[in-house]
């Protein structure tokens, strides 16, 4: 088996060596870790090692329009332009490619590598998703010591200006957390170090760096500004600080009220992770772009893909799986035979609504990131409920799906199974959830834009 393959996926079809990873597992069975961090010996900041690979990829960028720039990705057809361009390949992407068979991929990690090879807490056994943040900055496996200074990075940044908590509190408690939460970000602007540069003439080949400090302090702000939505529209109004020496995800369990519970906090590592990224082509990743496009600076590009992540065709999605199912169970009892499910599955399809949570533009098989979470489950909560419900509805609506015939993919997606994952632990705002989904996005569109402006 070779050590290395030819990924046609990257780039649109654009052929580059990478290295086959399950080949140097077989070769070198007990130190791949190793192996995949031996660059990492010296340590260094997350933005020296950015500072390195900048000039490298633009003149592998350079030499790859001049070899290939001339040629033809793909034929556009009429149906792809009135489905909104599903289908064309038009944007590069760099951090992650959705394979139909496989799932997403972050640099060609898989969901599973991922979780095997981040670094994670020491009390943890998920991956902290600033290592995720790192892999996708970089396209490099971090090691231990420099996902710890960024988890202090991040929590060193976190503070949010008096006034944008004072906006937040005086948001009465019916403004959905969505809006609370976009309407915060637009206002994180006030201190954009990228917006003041641009003022100033900086040189086009500096926007980056001023872009990258922004990003870090956005990513860095959100636990404060989320946390803070949720104590003020669902509980007292305290916010407790931040803890410095903790990780990202700790801290913002802390601030909901959950850091007391070891496997939320797992939970959120997990949840933060998998949900950080998915291609360009989805509502909030392009928006972020197509924002930035206009060197909108990262505040208002994400507090833009936030307003599209709040529809109920993107992140809201999980919260109506969520509904269904309690829906259902009101209807048919908490532990309903596998008829009486089938049945209520039918009678959904023929009064012209869809399964929420199942089926996916472009995958043909279960999300690999609805298995993460089911691995979770079983583990953590196998008696639960809801999640026996959830487990239910796996193993009979694909049937139902492939039966009834209109469904390319009838597998479930990641909205399938967080929802029910959060409930589990107590935190049952489903208008909530969706906030989640921001935070942990920000991750994967705004490495994306730092190497839009590099």
């Amino acid at each position: 088996m070779s050590l290395f393959r030819i990924s046609s996926h990257v780039s649109f079809g654009i052929s580059k060596f990478v290295i086959n990873k399950p080949a140097l597992k077989q070769v070198f069975p007990t130190s791949f870790v190793g192996i995949t961090r031996l660059y990492a010996s010296k340590p260094k900041t997350l933005k020296e090692r950015l500072s390195e690979l900048v000039p490298e990829k633009q003149e592998e960028i350079k030499k790859i329009k001049k070899e290939h720039g001339a040629k033809s990705l793909g034929n556009v057809t009429v149906d792809m332009a009135y489905g909104g361009m599903r289908g064309i390949k038009g944007l590069i992407w760099e951090g992650s490619v959705l394979d139909p068979d496989e799932g997403i991929e972050f640099h060609d990690y898989t969901i599973n590598e991922c979780r095997e090879l981040l670094p994670k807490a020491d009390d943890g056994e998920e991956p902290l998703p600033e290592g995720l943040f790192w892999l996708l900055v970089t396209g490099e496996i971090p090691s231990k010591e420099q996902v710890q200074a960024l988890s202090a990075e991040f929590a060193a940044r976190s503070a949010i200006p008096s006034f944008v908590e004072d906006l937040i509190d005086r948001c009465p408690n019916t403004l959905h957390p969505m809006s609370q939460f976009s309407l915060a970000v637009t206002a994180l602007q006030h201190d954009s170090n990228f917006a003041k540069a641009y003022q100033t003439g900086v040189n086009k080949n500096e926007y980056w760096l001023y872009l990258y400090e922004d990003a870090m302090d956005l990513i860095s702000k959100l636990p404060n500004v989320a946390g803070r939505i949720y104590r003020n529209v669902y509980k007292d109004g305290k916010v407790p600080p931040i803890e410095p020496d903790r990780d990202y995800s700790y801290n913002l369990a802390k601030i909901l009220g959950y850091s007391d519970n070891k496997d939320f906090v797992e939970l959120l590592r997990l949840y933060l992770t998998i949900h950080s990224d998915h291609e360009g082509g989805n509502v909030s990743a392009h928006t972020t772009r197509l924002v930035g496009s206009a060197l909108s600076d990262p505040f208002l590009a994400f507090s833009a893909a936030l307003n599209g992540l709040a529809g109920p065709l993107h992140g809201l999605a999980n919260q109506e799986v969520v509904r269904w199912i309690f829906h259902m169970k009101d209807v048919i009892g908490e532990s309903p035979s596998d008829e009486t499910v089938k049945e209520y599955v039918w009678n959904t399809l023929k009064s012209g609504k869809v399964v929420p949570g199942y089926g996916h533009a472009v995958l043909r098989k279960t999300d690999p990131r609805y298995t993460a979470q089911r691995d979770f489950a079983l583990k953590h909560l196998p008696n639960d409920p809801l999640f026996k419900l959830v487990s239910q509805l796996y193993n009979i609506v694909p049937g139902v799906l492939h039966e009834h015939g209109r469904t390319k993919n009838p597998w479930p997606n990641v909205d399938a199974h967080s929802g029910v994952l959060l409930q589990y632990y107590g935190l049952v705002e489903q208008n909530y959830y969706t906030v989640l989904f921001g935070v942990s996005r920000s991750l994967g569109v705004l490495s994306q834009l730092i190497w839009d402006r590099a």
